[in-house]
């Protein structure tokens, strides 16, 4: 499991309060979680980096300006501005230890394929699949070995198994195949 540690500041609520501080440059949002009161935050975009621009499942470790503790949460939504594709706002959404949390994990691959060394085409078909577990289980992304992988085979969801995971996809979705390549008097430009 990845951690990232997020730095951040109390803010007003309302359109203006919200508007200066975009105004500031920061960006605006909001951390809730079942059973607390929601706590109105702003951080530096540049602190949005590795949550936002990765390929890696994280846990965020929220640390409030004014806080003794950090708290522990997960990415939940983000708005961008249409125009300038800046970040404009953010959700965050509070984890419990004991509790399980459904996310997206990216799909990665290790290893160099038989069928890739044969002439045939990697085709990457799911790239994040949506598990359950609890926080302490949560990787990073979900690592398949392709090496003994051939010419027109393919790794499924019910193929792969992770502990302290469950995969909320359907087992017969295809992750990844080699495909044979077209000859080249199929192919037209």
């Amino acid at each position: 499991m990845s951690e990232v540690v997020l730095k951040a500041q109390r803010r007003d609520i309302g359109k203006k309060a919200s508007k200066a501080i975009r105004n500031k440059g920061l960006v605006t949002g909001i951390y809730y979680s079942h059973g607390e009161e929601p706590i109105a935050i702003s951080v530096h975009p540049l602190n949005m980096r590795p949550i936002v621009y990765t390929a890696n499942a994280k846990i965020i470790n929220l640390d409030v300006e004014g806080s003794n503790s950090t708290i522990k949460c997960m990415l939940k939504d983000i708005s961008f501005d249409p125009v300038t594709d800046v970040i404009v706002h953010f959700d965050l959404f509070g984890v419990q230890e004991d509790k399980p949390i459904n996310i997206l994990v990216p799909v990665a691959f290790k290893g160099q394929s038989i069928g890739i060394k044969e002439g045939g085409i990697l085709e990457h078909i799911i790239h994040k699949l949506p598990v359950v577990c609890l926080p302490k289980d949560l990787p990073e992304k979900l690592e398949i070995d392709i090496t003994d992988l051939k010419i027109g085979h393919a790794i499924h969801v019910s193929d792969i198994n992770f502990p302290g995971l469950t995969i909320k996809t359907n087992g017969d979705a295809t992750i990844v195949a080699i495909a044979v390549p077209r000859k080249k008097d199929e192919v037209k430009s």
